[in-house]
């Protein structure tokens, strides 16, 4: 059955119900950390997905692991889980590493559903899950210092007097933009941001969404470079 964007809030509404958020999750330098990301090429409906597990503590490569597949959900704002997740889920099926926590470029708990890319990923693998993005969505927040290391809260302020805290914005390099970081599922806010501080010590991006973007694109390359010229 084709899902269409009604059905796909419907399911928000369903599986937000079991993200879990009263575990704390690995400690950081321990065990593996595994970032996923997507690329697109839009001509031909084509998104390759990356995943990289890295050893936590050294945050050397210890697998990679890449799947090619169609887009076949329209882009919907708030929507972005339901034309990414089946290729990044077969991306996962594919390491023979334990991914251990995994790191998205999204949005976990500071999306309009509290339902964002990172959520929905953890709720159906079962893993501990984050989100690092590069915007703050909807959301509204008062500058961080500017230090590494400075945060503020990311607010949902949406009207009905809840000013309720779902995110934060991260100073990861002194006087460099922040970056926004949210609970996925299993695991809490304060280590999801040491994790990031951890993996971000030399750029403003973590390790793993650095590496897993240029992987998933460097994959894409190689296959517009073999599709066919009319």
């Amino acid at each position: 059955m084709k899902i269409t964007p009604e059905n796909a809030r419907a399911l928000q509404d369903e599986l937000r119900t079991r993200v879990v958020l009263d575990e704390p999750g690995p400690p950081p330098g321990t065990g593996h950390l595994t970032g996923v990301d997507v690329a697109y090429d839009d001509a031909r409906d084509l998104v390759v997905a990356a995943a990289v597990v890295l050893d936590a503590a050294t945050l050397a490569v210890v697998e990679e692991a890449t799947a090619t597949g169609r887009v076949r959900f329209p882009y919907v704002p708030g929507l972005l889980a339901f034309r990414e997740i089946p290729t990044v889920l077969d991306a996962l099926d594919r390491l023979t590493a334990d991914p251990g926590l995994v790191v998205c470029d999204g949005y976990g708990r500071a999306h309009p559903r509290r339902f964002g890319l990172a959520s929905h990923l953890g709720v159906l693998t079962g893993l501990p899950t984050f989100g690092v993005a590069k915007n703050p969505f909807v959301f509204s927040y008062d500058p961080p210092g500017p230090r590494r290391g400075d945060f503020s809260p990311l607010i949902d302020d949406s009207g009905n007097g809840d000013r309720t805290e779902v995110g934060r914005a991260l100073r990861t390099q002194d006087g460099v933009k922040p970056v926004f970081v949210s609970v996925g599922h299993r695991v809490s806010l304060d280590n999801a941001c040491a994790h990031t501080l951890r993996l971000a010590s030399a750029h403003r991006q973590p390790e793993t969404t650095r590496r897993a973007d240029s992987l998933c694109r460097r994959v894409l390359a190689n296959e517009s470079e073999g599709a066919p010229r009319n």
